[in-house]
């Protein structure tokens, strides 16, 4: 065997792809893990959950900008991993099973074979592998938040517990072991040392563009170190952004798109791109009169459900509670800040505002053009309102109010509906959980990018593996589900080589 040539090669060590790798390689297969960020090992900024702010806006980060949007703020980038483990080396490690209601959705949009019956043993295998602990109970004001949630209607629940989710609070799951994250690379990859040449991992190693053999399989990736071969097949597995960005780059996508960079058209195909979703959110934030207990390492320790506004048959907002104020977005706007405080950050759930993911230009170096168009659909808009709404009564109750000395803000001058979501839209961020770029539908699905077997529609022996194969957005924060998918890709690849 060449030096250069593997089974499967697997193009981004994040969330899915280091799950793929590992899976392959146990099972014999030799695989090359493409990276174009460093290593994990020995990197403490990386590895201690409690310092993931390091890494924030680094070299580590790909901070992409994204296009002005007209109807939400702007002045944010989205943070994505650039190292082994992607984005589980920089997040903040909340861990929540998908949804039974979302993976059903999912089965009704197309993807057969992706009920919640049919990934349960995806997530079983990855419970083994992945550490969940959850977060520090001993904190009073934790105790009277879940006292002023029941107050308003919400029971508390145990998250990631065998009956499905719906409305209620609970303690947030963090995949971690003590400071330590258990991100991809660490719950699977690690040691890098156990895998002699069943897996090679290749880091600082950018792909710039995907290789076909003459009858149109996929045979390899040209990177910005040479061109490496796969005998079976490749995986793709960069993210909502850079998937679609090298499928275009390939000659993959829409030919409009194609042609307006003067790259040769390989596959006319319309949803490369198309569908980006995301969990756009708000928040609100009140000074206390003293010091919240700090006992977690990202200060946020409690997440809630709510159906609000009602009629949804999920839940349509998710609320994490943090025991610091969070004012990125707030204080450049004029609105004040304090040393001691708390924040509820509103997110839709399931929004349905649609954006896009397109080439600025055929150089494989240039950021993709990013445009989200948040709260182009009018149920976000609303969503958000309702939740914002449902917030500021949460705090209201008894056991609540004892701590709060001020609203930071909105604010109490912020009182109609309308003055409450301009407010919102015009400081809102991301829960940075873009997908749905290359989404999985049915075979007549003239939108859809990939089969119900994550392969890539008329290139068989190329598949996708990661966020960008969502058909819909899940209620919760997606890292597991990710994880999932690189089960479950793994598991469509030795099916198939079995046969």
């Amino acid at each position: 065997m060449h030096s250069n040539t593997f089974d499967t090669i697997v193009i981004g060590a994040g969330s899915a792809g280091c799950v793929v790798a590992a899976r392959l390689a146990q099972a014999g297969n030799s695989v090359a893990l493409v990276e174009a960020g460093q290593s994990d090992v020995g990197q403490a900024d990386m590895l201690d959950l409690s310092r993931w702010k390091n890494l924030v806006g680094t070299q580590h980060d790909y901070n992409y900008e994204i296009a002005p949007q007209p109807r939400s703020n702007s002045d944010f980038n989205h943070t994505r991993g650039k190292m082994l483990g992607g984005t589980s080396s920089i997040n903040t490690c909340v861990a929540f099973i998908t949804p039974d209601h979302d993976l059903s959705h999912w089965v009704s949009l197309g993807a057969s074979g992706w009920s919640p019956q049919e990934c349960a043993p995806a997530f079983a295998k990855l419970r083994e592998t992945v550490h969940f602990e959850q977060s520090e109970r001993n904190n009073a004001f934790h105790t009277d938040v879940i006292a002023a949630a029941q107050q308003v209607g919400l029971a508390q629940q145990v998250f990631n517990a065998p009956a499905p989710s719906g409305n209620g609070i609970g303690w947030l799951d963090f995949n971690k072991k003590g400071t330590q994250r258990q991100s991809a690379s660490v719950a699977y990859l690690h040691p890098l040392t156990q895998w002699g040449e069943r897996l090679t991992v290749l880091t600082n190693t950018q792909a710039t563009q995907l290789l076909f053999a003459s009858n149109g399989t996929a045979s390899g990736v040209r990177t910005n170190k040479g061109e490496l071969f796969a005998k079976q097949g490749v995986v793709l597995a960069c993210g909502a952004f850079a998937t679609p960005k090298l499928l275009l780059l390939s000659g993959i996508g829409p030919q409009a798109d194609l042609d307006a960079h003067g790259i040769p058209v390989r596959l006319d195909l319309a949803g490369v791109g198309k569908h980006l979703l995301d969990h756009p959110e708000s928040g609100l934030a009140w000074e206390t009169v003293s010091q919240i207990p700090q006992v977690d390492l990202n200060n946020m320790g409690l997440a809630f459900f709510a159906n609000t506004p009602t009629g949804s048959t999920a839940p349509a907002v998710m609320g994490h509670i943090g025991t610091a104020v969070f004012d990125g977005h707030t204080t450049p706007k004029g609105y004040p800040s304090a040393a001691n405080g708390f924040t509820i950050n509103i997110n839709v759930a399931r929004a349905r505002s649609e954006g896009t993911v397109r080439l600025r230009s055929a150089d494989p170096s240039a950021a993709p053009h990013i445009d989200f168009q948040y709260f182009t659909d009018p149920y976000d808009e609303e969503t958000l309102l309702a939740g914002m709404e449902f917030a500021r009564r949460l705090v209201q109750q008894a056991p609540l109010q004892r701590w709060v000395k001020r609203e930071l803000f909105p604010g109490s001058a912020i009182t109609t509906r309308e003055q409450l979501s301009r407010y919102a839209r015009q400081v809102s961020g991301t829960v940075y959980h873009p997908a749905g770029t290359c989404k999985m539908g049915a075979a007549d699905d003239a939108s859809a990018v990939v089969d119900s077997k994550l392969r890539v529609q008329g290139i068989p022996n190329l598949r996708i593996a990661d966020a960008s194969i969502f058909p819909s957005m899940v209620g919760v924060n997606p890292n597991i589900t990710c994880m999932m998918i690189g089960e479950r890709c793994a598991e469509f690849i030795l099916a198939d080589t079995r046969h």
